[in-house]
């Protein structure tokens, strides 16, 4: 190694450390916990109008989502995805009965998204999202982009039940 080349590396700043990942910026290939259940995150769906992330968790060969939404405190949410068929996205019901229990509308949005890895829907675009809640506290989304519907059913998470624990 000659001299300036030496001197050049002495004076050379180093490389500022790298900021930690958070639950909000993990993506495919990190590990987060949730309710003291590991995943692995394999997909990741994000909706920035709207400040909202889906994560797609793999634990074995069962497939979760973690919805993170950003509001004036951060909210989640795990679901898992259901069988279930609806029509048209014109008829989509304000009131669904599924297995002796009847979720209702608590909201309706639409917006861009962008995917990064595996995820529900291969590629970005104008999705459309419906929000359920039941009497008993459980959750109901459906979701519709370029003329498919996936349903999940879900629950709340508390925040302390979500952590990081290795991101790439």
């Amino acid at each position: 190694m000659g001299l300036f080349k030496r001197i050049k590396n002495i004076m050379a700043k180093p490389e500022p450390p790298k900021p930690e990942k958070t639950i909000l910026t993990i993506g495919p290939g990190d590990i987060c916990e949730i309710s003291l259940v590991t995943y692995q995150v394999i997909g990741r769906t994000q909706n920035r109008q709207r400040r909202l992330i889906v994560l797609t968790l793999q634990d074995g060969a069962a497939v979760s989502y973690l919805t993170i939404e950003e509001r004036e405190q951060t909210v989640y949410a795990i679901y898992t995805p259901i069988d279930g068929r609806l029509d048209s996205v014109d008829e989509v019901p304000t009131v669904i009965e599924l297995d002796e229990r009847t979720y209702h509308l608590e909201e309706q949005y639409s917006g861009l998204i962008t995917v990064t890895g595996k995820a529900p829907f291969v590629q970005g675009g104008e999705q459309y999202v419906w929000q359920y809640q039941s009497d008993d506290m459980k959750l109901l989304r459906i979701e519709w982009q370029d003329g498919r519907f996936m349903m999940y059913e879900g629950e709340d998470v508390l925040p302390a039940d979500v952590r990081v624990l290795r991101g790439s």
